[in-house]
């Protein structure tokens, strides 16, 4: 009797903190993201999108808010004399773009990154027509079926005239823009741009300027590296550009370059600037505002173009951004601003005034954080100081031994921030495991030579850097050294099929969109030309690289539990490298398991499957870990 009693004390206690942890992932999941924040030039008005609940617009301190649309809209752009907003909505495969709700152009396919020529005449564009699919290698991916070729979706810059609606391209037809800015006079433009493939091309494009009247594109640049977000200064004698080792497109950061406007002169002006730079803005011929990742912590600094020299103007360990990387919406006057600002306490919302005064104008995010501190940790690997975060599980008992989960991000170039914790580790740490995301070599944060340290060392020393963290860890917080597991997404997940065949250590393990076997990988994945600047050649000419970084080499030595997660119709880590690391795993008996989600990309946008992957995540763990 007293035994069936307890029993069903137990699955009621059971029940009711099951129920407490879905009602908690279910408010995470409703967190609204912020696509992008753009303040007018006179500082006095900002606008802002939200992924799947539009646009709006408010005065500077948030008075006078109006929604403009409600659906997943986004590419803001004021006019340059602050008087008119122009933006693209979506409604099923048609864009339109509009001024103040009304449409000035509309097309079926992809329209984006709307901007204002200088003399206020005109709008551009990135244009594709009748494209079969959303825009990037994150999305889904065309399912491979019938005659297998390449397809090609053209992404080039149309102009509309504003008086007239009169739109025309002013691109050639077999090359992809990527990015573009207008210079000073209205008459050309700067374009970042290759032939081919959209997806797989991003990695090879060169800088173009643009003859606007006669639509002709001349290459002035062809990068050592990859290049990102060009923009023409003032007086349009020089553009500048992000110029660095990068993974992924989007994901940007390295040195900040300018070149002279005809290819001459190239210098690099954050030579010497221990971080990466991720955004920038002119504010006149002489001087420039970035957004840096400085050892993961965000920083603003106003840099001067004649000699390099720059001050900070705010650092913190939060995230501030405009538009998904770190930086602001500067005003004409180089101070007011607005951002998306958020940490590990603050859920994201918009932030506007005078750089590091910021104060909140929107109150969208109520969610309550259900953990503890996060904090910035330092160690040393191979005598070098490598960072990341720690976030602790609520009401930490230093009497008690905590579960801890290394989370590896993607990338390689990119970044654990102190920004509002993902889905998966914010229910981790609500759960009460302490969360572990460190920056080992090959992240964003200390400099160029520090993102390039891992090329053609994939695995190696970027490992002895994450367990090194551990070790660190482990000494200064009350963890059990027993109980900790590892987990990733596309990098991520190819470090943790990685660690899995070089250390037992490591007591269980979630392995999403992750990378299995390099050599098969090249063969399948739909952008390989990321690869070459990491590995130094191609599969074919050099196979014996990518050998000696392929988990499935070493396949033999994996005794840790592991979780498969991925995409049905991923691009950029297929499905079937997730495939042939379960099966491996099963015939070796390693307990394991393989889901894959039907009619996703890299990246998991279905709320029922992110919903889905954070409680399997989350319930893998507790089996091996509790």
């Amino acid at each position: 009797m007293y035994v069936r009693r307890f029993l069903l004390l137990f699955l009621v206690a059971t029940s009711a903190l099951a129920q407490q942890s879905d009602a908690f992932l279910n408010a995470l999941l409703d967190v609204h993201t912020f696509h992008q924040v753009a303040i007018s030039a006179d500082g006095r008005r900002v606008a802002w999108s939200e992924r799947e609940h539009g646009i709006s617009v408010s005065d500077l301190d948030g008075a006078r808010r109006k929604q403009l649309t409600t659906g997943d809209d986004e590419g803001l752009a004021w006019s340059p004399d602050s008087s008119r907003l122009a933006y693209v909505a979506k409604k099923g495969e048609q864009r339109q773009l509009l001024i103040d709700s009304k449409p000035v152009a509309k097309v079926t396919g992809s329209l984006a990154e709307p901007k204002w020529s200088p003399d206020g005449k005109s709008i551009a564009f990135l244009l594709i027509e009748n494209a079969r699919r959303a825009a990037g290698p994150l999305v889904a991916m065309s399912r491979p079926v019938g005659v297998i070729e390449e397809q090609i979706d053209e992404q080039r810059v149309a102009v509309v005239d504003v008086a007239t609606g009169k739109m025309r391209i002013v691109t050639p037809a077999n090359m992809y823009v990527y990015h573009f800015d207008w210079a000073p006079d209205s008459k050309q433009m700067v374009t970042m741009a290759a032939p081919g493939s959209g997806d797989n091309n991003y990695w090879i494009a060169q800088l173009h300027v643009v003859d606007v009247a006669t639509a002709a594109m001349k290459s002035i640049y062809k990068p050592e590296l990859q290049i990102a977000n060009p923009r023409w200064s003032p007086d349009g004698s020089h553009i500048a550009f992000i110029e660095g080792l990068m993974s992924d497109e989007g994901s940007t950061g390295g040195d900040l370059f300018t070149i002279s406007s005809t290819g001459d002169d190239r210098r690099n002006l954050t030579r010497n600037v221990k971080g990466s730079i991720t955004s920038f803005e002119w504010l006149s011929p002489e001087s420039i505002i970035l957004g840096e990742n400085a050892e993961g912590d965000a920083a603003l600094l106003r840099m001067r173009t004649v000699d390099g020299a720059s001050e900070t103007l705010w650092r913190g360990a939060e995230f501030v951004g405009a538009s998904g990387l770190i930086g602001a919406s500067v005003a004409r006057d180089g101070s007011t601003s607005a951002v998306i600002s958020s940490s590990f306490q603050r859920a994201p919302e918009i932030w506007t005034g005078v750089i590091g005064k910021w104060k909140p104008i929107t109150a969208i995010n109520a969610v309550k954080p259900a953990w503890g501190d996060g904090r910035s940790v330092h160690w040393q690997s191979d005598n070098t100081d490598i960072q990341g975060w720690l976030l602790a599980p609520a009401n930490v008992d230093p009497s008690r031994k905590y579960p801890m989960v290394v989370y590896v991000h993607g990338g390689p170039a990119s970044a654990a921030l102190a920004s509002f914790p993902r889905d998966q580790n914010a229910l981790l740490a609500a759960s009460g495991y302490f969360v572990f995301m460190p920056n080992p070599r090959g992240s964003y944060g200390q400099g160029e030579a520090f993102t390039r340290a891992n090329v053609k060392d994939f695995g190696y020393g970027d490992l002895r850097d994450i367990v090194a963290g551990v070790d660190a860890v482990l000494k200064e917080n009350p963890i059990d050294p027993n109980r900790v597991g590892m987990w990733g997404w596309s990098y991520g997940g190819f470090m943790t099929m990685w660690t899995v065949t070089q250390t037992n250590r490591f007591r269980a393990a979630v392995a999403g969109a992750g990378i299995a076997n390099w050599t098969s990988y090249y063969g399948e994945n739909d952008i390989d030309e990321w690869m070459i600047p990491y590995f130094g050649a191609t599969v074919y000419d050099d196979p014996a690289v990518y050998a000696k970084s392929a988990p499935i080499n070493f396949i033999k030595n994996v005794k840790t539990p592991t979780l498969v997660l991925v995409g049905e119709r991923d691009g950029e880590c297929p499905a079937p490298q997730s495939f042939e690391f379960w099966h491996a795993l099963k015939t070796f008996g390693v307990d394991t398991q393989l889901v894959v989600y039907a009619d996703e990309g890299h990246s998991i946008r279905k709320l029922a499957h992110r919903r889905d992957i954070a409680r399997r995540l989350v319930g893998w763990f507790d089996k091996y870990l509790k």
